[in-house]
């Protein structure tokens, strides 16, 4: 695959052991489950800076175990309940905002950055990370939906190597090693969904859907933001984005199958009609580890797949009217970059909103599609007119609601 977002080439400059490693998103299900792999190793890595959001109990509990000599939050309000539960004789660097996020992304001694932070927030460190040319585990799919273009050409530019930690990249990204310089050789990528909570329910059923409801995901645990999305399987059009961006593929090459089990996480279909499978117990510290030891493999704390225990296997094509957000994104993607912009920020807001109790859960698609109606292409080259075009369309959007 001709991508410059990949690890694959042999001149790929990946970092020796132990890696001096930077989580932003620490106190997150990606952050917790990332520090599990390094408590385990601890050989391999060296914690430099622990990033959260509000929660300064979970970061200080982290901080307090790792000690790095950095951390970053999201205010100054939450810096000083931050510190104010450090134990004595312990103070990092604290630094606040996606200033401070930045920052970190970039420190000269830094090695490995687990870009981990939720939605658009993510883009401007793994931005930051991708031009001082770090070795990027990369857990923040908006990073590439929102700027993709901007992050593959600071990755060309500075040499930075970015590893794909989503289940469903991280499958493909490891059925692809080998065939790294055979496009030739690849006819599609296959994505799987589990479908989420409402697999098969119809319309009168979604209209009724409470927060409690999208919360519940069968198969993973996950954030709030994140679970919504899989529930309305913008999740995966989120990810046939970042697939595109990653792998270098028209979205007509990239597709989506419903897998209820949520045991087979991708798969790369070969011009001689023959597909590789990446199958796994679903538990995300396994892409973790795949990622920040690449290209060794370490034991984990997950039991290994049993497929006698597991029984059937099942596939079956997502339900376009169920769940029309996965159309919304590939036509997004297909209309252009300021278009797949407008769609994960309407997709943001929207969300929060439902979370809130603000608006129902079919008002969601509802509202990216209202928005993506509205959106008039613009020059995204650059990174600020990246972030003004996301500000923009999320002010219309908060409007409109």
């Amino acid at each position: 695959m001709k991508s410059y977002i990949s690890a694959w080439p042999k001149s790929a400059q990946l970092p020796d052991f132990p890696r001096s490693l930077v989580i932003l998103g620490s106190t997150g299900s990606i952050g917790v489950s990332a520090l599990k792999v390094v408590a385990k190793h601890p050989e391999l890595f060296t914690v430099t800076a622990l990033a959260g959001g509000r929660n300064a109990a979970r970061l200080a509990e982290q901080c307090a175990r790792f000690r790095p000599p950095y951390a970053a939050v999201l205010d100054d309000a939450v810096r000083a309940e931050f510190l104010a539960l450090l134990p004595d004789g312990y103070r990092p660097e604290v630094l606040t905002g996606p200033e401070g996020y930045a920052a970190l992304a970039a420190l000269p001694e830094a090695e490995l950055i687990l870009s981990a932070i939720v939605g658009a927030a993510g883009f401007a460190p793994t931005l930051a990370a991708a031009r001082a040319g770090k070795m990027i585990g990369l857990a923040n799919k908006e990073s590439l939906v929102l700027g993709g273009h901007v992050i593959r050409a600071a990755c060309r530019e500075s040499g930075a190597v970015i590893l794909p930690v989503d289940s469903e990249h991280n499958a493909l990204f490891q059925g692809l090693c080998g065939h790294g310089e055979a496009d030739e050789e690849i006819s599609r990528l296959i994505l799987t969904a589990s479908g989420g909570p409402f697999r098969g329910r119809d319309h009168a059923f979604l209209s009724t859907v409470t927060r409690a409801q999208a919360l519940a995901h069968p198969n993973w645990s996950m954030g709030a933001k994140i679970s919504v999305d899989s529930a309305t399987l913008m999740n995966k059009g989120l990810e046939i984005i970042e697939a595109c961006h990653l792998y270098g593929l028209p979205v007509s090459r990239v597709d989506a199958v419903v897998h209820p089990q949520s045991i087979v996480h991708s798969l790369v279909e070969f011009v001689d009609g023959s597909q590789l499978a990446h199958l796994g117990t679903p538990d995300m510290q396994v892409p973790i580890a795949h990622c920040l030891c690449f290209p060794r493999r370490v034991t984990v704390d997950v039991k290994p797949l049993n497929l006698a225990a597991v029984g059937a296997l099942t596939f079956e094509p997502p339900d376009p009217v169920a769940f029309p957000c996965l159309r919304l994104a590939r036509e997004a993607f297909d209309a252009g970059p300021s278009h797949a912009i407008a769609l994960n920020a309407a997709n943001e807001v929207a969300v929060a909103a439902f979370l809130e109790e603000r608006i129902g859960y079919l008002d969601i698609p509802a509202a990216i599609e209202a928005a993506l109606d509205r959106h008039v292409p613009v020059d995204v080259s650059t990174p600020e007119a990246i972030l003004e075009l996301d500000r923009a369309v999320r002010a219309e959007v908060l409007a409109a609601l």
